[in-house]
């Protein structure tokens, strides 16, 4: 095993939102502006040189899970939220309805995540088509705030923020590994944390 880390992050949003796009261009930076809608899921993977506060280099291979929009293959995808360690969720700026749905992905998370708060970066997808935009600035970061997620508008076709916004998220994912009083465990984390919590039973409550 060449690497020190396997991170995985998981794409959402409704379909036509960019998802396969973003991840493209992220992994191999190319742009196809045919769309083929993902059937299922489907996982895109890159290896990268995250720095520590500290100064030091981990190899980090990185797992990036796209999932398909439409809601016949929620049951699914939902399988695989606990096992993801981060999350991209994607709205589409040219189309009000994929912004009003993102509420819908959040509960989604809420239900099926591994825990109750994971790092979420909200990204406004499409962003260099300026003249269809129908979302303002404003009222995504209002929804992100309320919902205590990081916003950025990015785009798949010129590459704007596709890079950060992944960096950005797995800098929060690793922070929070390396967090030692951190009372949301990562998905790889929740056995070991467990069982250091758990009380050793006493005789006295034995119910034999």
């Amino acid at each position: 095993m060449d690497y020190d880390y396997l991170i995985k992050f998981l794409a959402l949003g409704d379909s036509g939102v960019g998802k396969t796009s973003f991840l493209y261009h992220y992994t191999d930076g190319i742009f196809d502006a045919r769309f083929v809608s993902t059937v299922g899921i489907d996982f895109r993977e890159k290896r990268i040189i995250y720095k520590t506060q500290g100064g030091r280099s981990q190899r980090v291979h990185l797992q990036l899970w796209d999932t398909a929009g439409q809601e016949r293959f929620r049951s699914l995808t939902t399988a695989f939220y606990r096992d993801s360690m981060g999350f991209l969720l994607l709205f589409d700026l040219t189309n009000e309805q994929s912004f009003l749905e993102v509420r819908n992905w959040l509960e989604q998370l809420k239900t099926h995540a591994y825990c109750e708060d994971p790092d979420i970066i909200l990204c406004g997808n499409k962003a260099d088509l300026t003249y269809k935009r129908v979302v303002s600035e404003k009222k995504a970061r209002e929804l992100a705030n309320k919902h205590g997620m990081i916003y950025m508008e990015t785009s798949a076709a010129t590459g704007q923020n596709v890079s950060r916004a992944i960096d950005v998220l797995l800098d929060r994912v690793m922070r929070r590994m390396e967090a030692t009083m951190d009372s949301s465990p990562l998905p790889h984390q929740r056995v070991l944390r467990c069982h250091e919590q758990d009380p050793v039973p006493s005789k006295a409550a034995c119910s034999c």
